[in-house]
């Protein structure tokens, strides 16, 4: 019964995002003593810990806000009083939790993972782009991926909105994680997702680790020469910078490096979301959308030389066991098929859970009220 109880407790409160996250943390601290290495906040303008709840607040504001000026449209005076009926029917005391919780869960392991990947060159010193780039090879009969890429879509307005889908995808997971925990009222999809990325970066920095590389960009840059100087050339070079100075002190170094190619967390947060949108039933237009942008984010990565298209194929896997792993982890499954729980599967006294037809409910109300 006791046993139960743990399992049931990990299950619906991010119990195993904690857990990865934990593990990441300890981690990251034994290679810091050990490598003599300083632990630093991911990000530097904005750190992610102020960040990620302004992120938060803005979702909460707009899940709160339109609905309350539509509710007082017609007796403006009453915005007060609709403001805490509309608090208390949106924002319980167990959405609070389930909201707070998952954002901790996953800015653990977040920031663990920025850290980790910054130790990977001190921890590996073996670069394996040599042996992807064969890989590569082999796989494309001969050929360099990213050259085909060049070769058939051009350098220039290519490069351009390229460049953009890469940049999109930056904004897309802090995006996704505050709609998961905002604007869902399906705690178990939720969760599921949450924890799905939260393993996708338990995961991704082990193989960092494993296997560290640079990614063609940096191992054969002038394969890359005759593309459009865009964002993503400046980011680039900076990254590479960053690295430079990370290596020559870390302790003097303001940031991280942040490059590991091996395998792209890029296609496989991609595929996760992919799979967990398909697999909770959201509207057929955002699953078709999730799928469009994974296959442009495949094309843009070796495009602009991120990674190595076996990287992608990696990532790919990755993100496909991570969403399994997650469904296993939290409940959502029949069997070793994943499935999301339903209010029969779930606990007792468990929020009802909601239905594809619910969801897409919630979409459009989230869109806003009927305007004319």
């Amino acid at each position: 019964m006791q046993v139960r109880r743990w399992t049931s407790a990990l299950r619906d409160d991010f119990g195993y995002a904690w857990v990865a996250g934990l593990a990441m943390a300890a981690a990251t601290a034994f290679i810091a003593v050990v490598y003599d290495l300083p632990v630093r906040d991911p990000d530097g303008i904005i750190p992610s810990y102020i960040r990620m709840p302004l992120i938060i607040l803005v979702a909460i504001l707009t899940d709160i806000v339109p609905r309350v000026l539509w509710r007082a449209r017609r007796a403006p005076r009453t915005v007060g009083a609709r403001w805490l009926e509309v608090t208390r029917e949106r924002w319980p005391a167990s959405h609070w939790r389930f909201a707070v919780g998952g954002v901790l869960a996953w800015y653990l392991t977040y920031a663990t993972f920025r850290n980790i990947k910054s130790f990977v060159p001190f921890v590996n010193t073996h670069v394996y782009d040599e042996g992807m780039a064969k890989l590569d090879r082999i796989l494309w009969l001969g050929n360099n991926p990213s050259t085909v890429l060049h070769d058939l879509l051009g350098t220039q307005w290519a490069a351009s909105f390229l460049s953009l889908v890469y940049i999109v995808w930056i904004v897309l997971v802090p995006a996704t994680i505050a709609i998961a925990l905002v604007f869902t009222r399906n705690t178990n999809a939720g969760s599921w997702y949450v924890t799905a990325i939260a393993f996708d970066w338990a995961l991704g920095a082990a193989i960092y680790l494993m296997f560290p590389s640079i990614g063609p960009i940096y191992s054969t840059p002038k394969l890359f020469d005759d593309l459009k100087h865009t964002y993503v050339t400046d980011l680039a070079d900076s990254m590479w910078g960053d690295r430079l100075t990370v290596l020559a002190d870390p302790w003097a170094a303001d940031g991280l490096q942040t490059i590991a190619a091996f395998a792209s967390l890029h296609v496989g947060i991609m595929v996760t979301i992919c799979l967990v949108v398909q697999a909770i039933g959201l509207p057929r237009w955002i699953r078709i959308s999730s799928w469009v942008f994974l296959g442009l984010t495949v094309v843009s990565t070796i495009y602009l030389g991120w990674h190595f298209s076996i990287d992608v194929i990696a990532g790919a896997a990755l993100g496909a066991l991570t969403f399994w792993a997650a469904a296993m982890a939290t409940g959502n499954h029949v069997g070793l098929r994943p499935q999301l729980r339903t209010i029969d599967e779930a606990e007792p006294g468990a929020a009802p859970a909601v239905t594809p037809a619910v969801i897409t409910a919630a979409v459009k109300q989230v869109q806003g009220p009927p305007t004319g």
